[in-house]
């Protein structure tokens, strides 16, 4: 049976893949890593996905004797051929994103010129603020697995190739007659 996981399942497959966690443990894991930088996951749907995970069959819970014992989960052999199939495919296959900013470009004609430049110029401010962000957080958090340093590497180059887009395009737009 193939499975097509969500973000959120995708990831928290792949960290109880690492070895068996509880819930609250992986809470604390994407936080230490700074996951939330690159996916959406929040801490009140961790245990909702596990949940949908374990009925799916790709990973099992283990709750230990006692009142204040977490339930322990841990991935199933179809999960490891799930996560590996899901891995690949995200790896391998183009799947676009989409960006408030295309939303604001298609209306843009219902905005006064001054007020589109003046709007590209905010996001064009709140981009380098982002960098500067993103920069911090992979400064605090090293040591880093080479992967979770190309992470932030894709993140900061998008944020750079849309900085270059806007300066282009504000360059354009002040120059064009109206």
């Amino acid at each position: 049976m193939t499975h097509t996981l969500t973000d959120s399942e995708l990831l928290l497959l792949g960290l109880v893949a690492e070895m068996p966690r509880h819930g609250y443990e992986l809470e604390q894991i994407i936080e230490a890593r700074g996951m939330r930088e690159w996916t959406q996951v929040g801490f009140s749907s961790i245990y909702f996905v596990l949940a949908k995970l374990e009925k799916a069959g790709l990973i099992t819970a283990e709750k230990p004797a006692g009142a204040k014992a977490r339930k322990t989960f841990s991935l199933t052999p179809s999960g490891r051929e799930v996560l590996s199939a899901q891995t690949l495919a995200a790896l391998g296959h183009y799947r676009p994103t989409f960006s408030s900013l295309l939303l604001g470009m298609v209306h843009w004609p219902v905005l006064s010129r001054d007020a589109a430049l003046k709007a590209l110029e905010t996001r064009l401010s709140s981009i380098t603020g982002e960098l500067e962000r993103l920069e911090r957080v992979r400064r605090q958090s090293q040591p880093m697995p080479d992967h979770i340093e190309s992470l932030f590497d894709f993140s900061t180059g998008q944020l750079n190739a849309e900085r270059s887009w806007i300066n282009t395009t504000l360059d354009y737009m002040r120059h064009k007659p109206w």
